[in-house]
């Protein structure tokens, strides 16, 4: 069976910039059309068929877009992950029972053990449609491979986009990483691919490449504004910085707004069951958003955010579906609402219980990080033998030479002035290292190892 071909804009957008690689070599989006169709018949050339499952090695490069999109227009299954994941590779190769591997960056594909087999592919087969696996992010348990129709997640870029410069940052196995490439090149704007994440490599390749759009993290924007980097370049340029994928704290929120007058701020939301969804920020220093309408449906049962949306996955590869009987994806978000507006308040699983009452991390977070020589800060939950729970925190300072006794009665008494008393933590920890995962996302699961 010959699979649904999916249709590209790229080779009506002519000479115009496509990619910027990380060296600067630029790729047209002529040139982009050209070279998927030449892998496009080097796949079949090798015998990859319609519905195989091929694990795609790469990070944001000309190579690895032009490898993504000459498999979906294949029929392929494609499976993204990160050179350097180490474990993941072989972990995400046998969850979604791979039968082929592409290595972007050496030009290499090559056979894999596995049949692409999965009960779930027969309906991508059935629909005569590409597919997508994400994997979760998350910090417990083995992460649950997300089997996506492709035409839905970019049937959301049917109507044309603005065509903006976009810093590919978010990783490019992440839902939002797709949504940054389908969203940037579908518009016919220019996907600009840096070095690396560290905050000057960052801020120069901004400056250098005059990118307009920052897609990031709260804690990657939180180590942006603390590393003064800012200040050494001229990031005129930028007009808007979406975040999402955690909790964005007020005080940062603040900050980033101060030092980038001139950008709008988007909060985003997302996840990998049903991709990254449209939203509008009430403000600068908002974290009330409304959603787009015509694009999900969205309902708050107990407190908690459930989700329908034509984006959404078929389901999981190793785990049992999430959805509700009438199709309703249940996300474990506590949020807040506001008319047509929610503002998210946390994960429900990350709520600590201390003695029957309710703390939300994220709150404690906040008023830490207004503390001035805080850098970074993360708040979790430990047993108590009395109290069920204890709040921790572990915290990344300025003065890495102060006595931590007295620091410690720094923060007591500077949280006293804004928390209620059991939301203080009861311990802390120092660091000079920092608190974030690989996906720049706080670690909390490498914090209640270390305590």
């Amino acid at each position: 069976m010959v699979a649904e071909r999916i249709e590209l804009p790229f080779a009506g957008f002519g000479l115009r910039p496509a990619i910027v690689a990380a060296d600067g070599v630029t790729v047209s989006y002529q040139e982009l059309a050209t070279k998927i169709d030449m892998y496009r018949a080097r796949l079949r050339d090798r015998g990859v068929r319609p519905g195989s499952a091929v694990l795609l090695v790469g990070d944001y490069s000309p190579e690895s877009c032009i490898w993504l999109f000459a498999l979906w227009q294949e029929g392929c299954i494609v499976v993204p992950v990160v050179p350097g994941s180490g474990l993941a590779e072989d972990t995400y190769a046998d969850v979604a029972d791979v039968s082929w591997i592409v290595v972007a960056r050496d030009d290499v594909l090559r056979s894999a053990a596995g049949q692409s087999a999965h009960p779930l592919y027969a309906e991508l087969a059935q629909a005569n449609a590409p597919g997508l696996v994400i994997f979760s992010s998350g910090t417990t348990g083995q992460p649950k491979g997300a089997l996506h129709d492709v035409r839905r997640l970019m049937s959301k870029f049917s109507s044309s986009g603005k065509a903006l410069r976009t810093l590919g940052f978010l990783l490019f196995d992440h839902i939002s990483g797709i949504d940054t490439v389908l969203y940037t090149l579908l518009s016919g704007g220019v996907l600009v691919c840096t070095p690396s994440r560290n905050p000057a490599v960052v801020c120069r390749t901004l400056e250098t490449r005059k990118v307009e759009v920052l897609p990031t993290a709260p804690s990657f924007l939180n180590m942006l504004i603390m590393s003064g980097e800012v200040e050494n370049y001229d990031l005129s340029h930028l007009k808007i910085i979406t975040y999402g994928g955690e909790m964005m704290a007020q005080p940062v929120l603040e900050r980033v707004a101060t030092a980038f007058p001139n950008a709008k701020l988007v909060q985003k939301y997302g996840a990998s069951e049903f991709g990254a969804l449209r939203s509008r920020s009430e403000g600068n220093n908002s974290r009330w958003i409304t959603f787009d309408k015509r694009e999900l449906d969205w309902r708050v049962r107990d407190g908690l955010l459930e989700i329908r949306s034509g984006t959404s996955m078929l389901g999981y590869l190793n785990a049992p579906s999430p959805f509700t009987e009438d199709g309703w994806y249940q996300t474990g978000d506590r949020v807040e609402i506001k008319g047509d507006k929610l503002r998210i308040l946390g994960r429900d699983s990350d709520l600590i219980s201390v003695g029957g009452q309710k703390v939300y991390p994220t709150e404690v977070e906040d008023a830490l990080k207004t503390i001035p020589w805080v850098l970074d800060a993360v708040v979790y939950g430990q047993p108590h033998p009395m109290l069920g729970a204890c709040v921790h925190a572990r915290i990344q300072t300025k003065k890495p030479t102060a006595e931590q006794a007295d620091l410690r009665r720094s923060l007591r008494k500077n949280l006293a002035a804004r928390l209620e008393t059991y939301k203080i933590p009861q311990r802390f920890e120092f660091t000079d290292a920092g608190l974030l995962t690989d996906r720049f996302k706080a670690d909390r699961s490498a914090t209640e190892r270390k305590a």
